[in-house]
């Protein structure tokens, strides 16, 4: 992922645009991530992502196993009160 400042972006944005056809571009500000240029065909496929919604056929065995055996991280039971 290319980063770069906001003065940067601001002195090419064409260049920075077209870029952002082929990798992210992070625009910083004070060095601290600002925004994150995409495409929009990557734009339009993660929103397409957020929407999907699985169902138990679409899991492998390996995935369901996986699933299955997992166990609470260590330090977890502290936030078992808030589950009454």
């Amino acid at each position: 992922m290319v980063r770069i400042s906001a003065t940067e972006f601001q002195k090419s944005p064409g260049h920075y645009q077209d870029l952002a056809l082929q990798h992210p571009v992070t625009v910083t500000r004070n060095g601290r991530n600002l925004i994150v240029v995409i495409s929009a065909s990557e734009y339009h496929r993660l929103k397409r992502r957020d929407r999907e919604v699985l169902g138990l056929d679409d899991f492998t065995e390996a995935d369901l196993h996986a699933i299955r055996s997992t166990q609470p991280a260590p330090g977890s039971d502290k936030f078992d009160a808030e589950l009454k």
